[in-house]
């Protein structure tokens, strides 16, 4: 048979030889099927468009399951001693508000923020966002629904992307490795310090930070190092580093450049120094500095790291922003994070994927020095664009006026009296006031009378950074604030001068090439610059495209009525540091989220500020310690974990201090209750916490969990409960009553914030009423309780900007539809597990047969009969248009799935066809049909590079058809992977993380 050369051309020709189409669903239904109660009741309800099944296939999956009510399926669903009141959570507690009503309320608390003009700097600036960027990027659900890219072969646009990040951080940097983003510049340095430490074996304990360094990060500093028992020490390090004993035990020095204060330091002399110690010198940097600057990477920093936002990410009342962090080669398997490299395919075709997997917490557990799981995805991927977008040329042309601007700034002020105190600098000057003004007082006055706000420093000093949004208009207005101050005339634009000198030191100025690679000098016309966001968004499976049935990571809707106010100025624009008094509208807001999630988890207080579900989880611990500390006991260190715990629950407890002892679970998957009785009296004197995960990973409501908590109390303990999988709980049960004194929640799971490929998250805790005194403080920002702990993150509510995306989900849908979408998430889950467990092996289930809002399937049969893995499954799954569940966790032989509320009934079909149809392909493999080495699931997925292999290379023993269209509706609507299967061991051993260069590209 003669094989069409023009790929559409054989796609109808398949579509020929196919079968008969199957009827798509006609019509359906709004969620429900109740009138409006009046004529005055709003139709734009939210919980109609966000629950997928209507009544009747509510009623129909019921049906299925063998019950007449949902008030029936539940009951058997969740045990009963642990159900909250109906009205816990409910329109009376939580009232819901109507799509257009939501939004009205969002542009009151927007416009309650005052427009205010920040110079406050301190590594948060005005980035200036390209509009193509914007609209196509930040606003597009082909970007911020896709989930991190373990499946490359669907994720190949992305992680091209993410490689683009990378490359740009270390070419800027002069480093030979960078990862994919961390979560913020604070805890990047946190990481900095922890890679230190270990890099001596533990054997020195002594990390020195320079003064320099901003207040913010310095914070995040001493709560890390308290866990890891290292000393941290700050003082100037270009003086105080000459003390035999400190440098005895230094393991590690950080500093910032340019520092806080804008000063521009020679810092090679000191890593000669450092490393002469045998320690590691760490530098927290800006990448729009390093334009102009000698990179770290030439003058011998071994770790780099920063904040990429001024690179096109808006400030957002603090986040979210992704950091970087780059380092020296001999590091690279020690860095943390993700790490995107380049491989092949099986037929030779280069691909990236994610490297060096096995560095992952989730994996590594109890052994590991940090807990990231996520990155910043989305605003990584913003960043690298902006620099595709402007390539080197434009980057320094935006570098060179910022600092110009700056040195008209420093000129214009010191003829009015004042001193700036740093004479070199790049884009922040630090101004003495004594010599012109009454006090520092009198120039921040006249700066907030002309809508403007300068950095707080002392009586004498205040600070000022420019950035890319300034304008002429806006250095005129911040002259005369000086100028005002000082009781000086006031200047116009005609009056100043540009510099004709650099206030860069000459041998700080830098000389090296810098992105030289065809990605960031090919798309700087907007028509280049769309159609390369647009091929890239091609390659990669989202939500747009299909139901992502990942377990543990509820992959809900993300609405966009909840994503509007996000980008809205009136949120987007405000600096975290800003006096309250102008983030009016923020803060109420937060007070809105912080109270829900209070009512929701039947705790008394919350903490916005973990920028991850893993920051969560340590900060939770955090508290748990200090409230022990508080009680003195201190010396309680020992941390129970079950088996089925999440995977970062280990980590997380490391990172705390905590000794890590794992408690054993049945063969049903329920917690032993008996080996934690044992464990937790056997520890007695020292136990601090018992981390716990309800629903288990396992995908089941255990009944003794209320039990299990008990005993812990008993024996002077303290619970945190993970809350990974609250998506289950909402309005049906809670932590508290469950036996909790602290839980976090992933805000990017149960209350649709999207992952971003990767990230943005947010993981904010809430606490019982006795250790709400000891949640996170901030440096610059009152926040916590009057015990606080020191600060987990940079910001103090952490990704402030993307809580507007909860808070809208929570308030639209109201309490009784949180309550409704827990419900249709349990039911959802277990007509699959109904549909599958006639084909495969449901790992788990209760008393009355049911799973929680996730299930686990067994395919340890399939490897005994055939040979077949669970990554063949989850590639063949990509030949059917989905994204494959989470693979191999929390049992590498397992796959578990979670389908949320979101999905309609003839999308779960679909998926349960694609599934029992793959059941069918391996069938005719253990049966001999097909042999087990040359198969439809061990030669997925089929790419159309593979598909329009001329008909001498096609030695498969199945048609391209089966390959490429297994099932009818596929021909209607496929989602083709861009890949075929890719070789991670070649990747790991031959790796490489940055663009191809020209002469490669040239090559290709």
């Amino acid at each position: 048979m003669a094989v069409p050369r023009n790929v559409s051309a054989l796609a109808r020709h398949l579509a020929h030889h196919a079968r008969p189409m199957c009827p798509r669903v006609l019509s359906r239904s709004l969620a429900t099927a109740k009138a409006p109660p009046s004529l005055f009741a709003p139709l734009d309800t939210f919980g109609d468009r966000h629950l997928g099944p209507d009544d009747s296939e509510v009623a129909h999956m019921l049906a299925k399951l063998g019950y007449d009510s949902m008030d029936a399926f539940v009951a058997d669903t969740v045990p009963e001693k642990i159900r909250s009141a109906t009205n816990a959570v409910s329109n009376e507690t939580i009232p819901a508000l109507s799509e257009s009503e939501l939004l009205r309320r969002a542009k009151e608390l927007g416009q309650a923020n005052k427009p205010f003009k920040s110079y406050i700097g301190m590594g948060y600036h005005n980035a200036v966002v390209p509009p193509v960027i914007l609209r196509n990027i930040t606003e597009s659900p082909a970007w911020y629904t896709p989930y991190t890219p373990y499946q490359p072969e669907i994720s190949q646009g992305r992680l091209e992307s993410l490689v683009n990040f990378q490359t740009m951080v270390m070419s800027l940097t002069s480093m030979e490795i960078a990862n994919a983003s961390l979560l913020d510049e604070a805890t990047a340095a946190a990481e900095g310090m922890v890679m230190a430490f270990t890099g001596s074996n533990g054997k020195k304990r002594t990390f020195f930070v320079d003064s320099g360094v901003a207040p913010q990060t310095i914070a995040v500093l001493r709560t890390r190092s308290k866990g890891f028992g290292i000393k941290l020490v700050i003082g100037d390090a270009l003086k105080d580093l000459n003390n035999d004993a400190l440098r005895s035990d230094l393991c590690g020095v950080l500093v910032q450049y340019p520092d806080v204060n804008g000063a521009v330091k020679d810092f090679s002399g000191l890593a000669d120094s450092v490393h002469s110690a045998g320690a590691l010198l760490v530098c927290a940097t800006d990448l729009l500095a390093l334009t102009m600057l000698k990179p770290p990477g030439e003058w011998g920093a071994d770790i780099v790291l920063g904040n990429s936002a001024r690179f096109g990410v808006p400030a957002g009342y603090g986040g979210p922003h992704a950091a970087f962090f780059a380092v020296t080669d001999k590091l690279k398997r020690k860095m943390p994070g993700r790490l995107i490299g380049r491989s092949r395919d099986v037929q030779g075709n280069p691909a990236y994927r994610l490297a060096l997997q096995t560095r992952e917490q989730h994996i590594r557990r109890e052994k590991a020095t940090s807990n990231i799981c996520t990155s910043q995805a989305l605003l990584a991927n913003m960043a690298a664009m902006y620099a595709v977008y402007h390539g080197p040329v434009n980057l320094q042309r935006i570098a060179q006026k910022v600092h110009g601007l700056t040195q008209i700034i420093k000129s214009t002020v010191e003829s009015f009296g004042y001193k700036v105190i740093n004479a070199q600098f790049f884009d922040t000057l630090t101004v003495n006031v004594s010599g012109a003004a009454k006090d520092a007082e009198a120039v921040h006055a006249a700066a907030l009378a002309a809508g403007i706000n300068l950095r707080r420093i002392d009586d004498k000093h205040v600070g000022l950074t420019l950035d890319e949004s300034v304008g002429a208009e806006d250095v005129v207005a911040l002259i005369n604030v000086f100028a005002s101050a000082a009781s000086k005339g006031s200047v116009s634009l005609s009056d100043l001068s540009p510099p004709e000198t650099l206030a860069i030191p000459e041998g700080l100025r830098r000389t090296s090439q810098f992105l030289p690679h065809p990605v960031f000098n090919s798309h700087h016309s907007e028509t280049e610059m769309l159609r390369y966001i647009y091929h890239l968004q091609s390659k990669d499976l989202g939500l747009n495209h299909a139901m992502i049935p990942l377990g543990s990571c509820t992959m809900k809707l993300n609405s966009t009525s909840s994503m509007i106010p996000l980008t809205w100025p009136e949120f987007s624009s405000v600096h975290p540091f800003v006096p309250k008094d102008q983030a009016k509208g923020y803060l109420e807001l937060i007070k809105e989220l912080e109270s829900d999630l209070c009512k929701i988890t039947g705790f008394a207080a919350c903490s916005l500020q973990p920028n991850s579900g893993a920051a969560g989880e340590y900060a939770g611990l955090s508290v748990i310690r200090a409230y022990h500390e508080s009680r003195g006991e201190g010396h309680r260190n020992i941390c129970l974990i079950p088996v089925s715990a999440h995977g970062t629950n280990p980590a997380s407890a490391v990172m705390a201090g905590l000794k890590v002892v794992p408690v054993k679970t049945h063969a049903d998957g329920n917690l032993d209750l008996e080996d934690l009785r044992s464990k937790a009296e056997k520890y007695k004197d020292n136990l601090a916490a018992f981390m716990i995960t309800y629903p288990s990973t396992f995908g089941v409501f255990e009944d003794g969990v209320q039990d299990a908590c008990k005993i812990i109390h008993d024996n002077g303990g303290q619970v945190y409960l993970d809350g990974a999988n609250l998506n289950a709980q909402v309005g049906l049960t809670n932590p508290a009553i469950c036996g909790g004194d602290v839980c976090h929640m992933n805000l990017h799971k149960t209350f649709a914030i999207p992952h971003g490929g990767g990230g943005p998250g947010v993981g904010p805790i809430c606490a019982a009423e006795h250790l709400a005194p000891f949640l996170p403080s901030h440096p610059l920002i009152e926040t916590g309780g009057d015990k606080a702990i020191d600060a987990v993150a940079a910001a103090p509510y952490g990704s402030a900007s993307i809580l507007t995306i909860s808070w809208a989900y929570i308030k639209m849908l109201g309490g009784t539809g949180l309550s409704d979408a827990s419900k249709v998430a349990l039911l959802n889950a277990n007509y699959i597990a109904h549909r599958l467990s006639e084909h495969y092996t449901l790992r788990y289930k209760n008393g009355k047969d049911r799973v929680a809002h996730e299930l686990l399937i067994d395919l340890a049969e399939f490897d005994k009969a055939a040979g077949l893995k669970v990554n063949d499954f989850a590639k063949r799954l990509q030949d059917y248009g989905f994204h494959p569940p989470t693979c191999s966790w929390p049992i590498s032989t397992c796959m578990l799935i979670e389908p949320t509320e979101s999905e309609t009934l003839e999308e779960i079909d679909r998926f349960c066809d694609a599934m029992i149809q793959i059941r069918k392909e391996a069938e005719d493999i253990i049966t001999g049909k097909q042999p087990k080495d040359n198969n439809l699931l061990k030669n997925a997925p089929h790419p159309l590079s593979v598909i329009t292999l001329p008909e001498e290379e096609w030695n498969r023993p199945y048609s391209r058809q089966t390959a490429a269209y297994p099932v009818p509706g596929l021909l209607e609507r496929k989602f083709w992977p861009t890949v075929s299967r890719i070789d991670d061991a070649y990747g790991d051993t031959h790796l490489i993380c940055d663009c191809p260069s020209v002469e490669e590209t040239a090559s290709h």
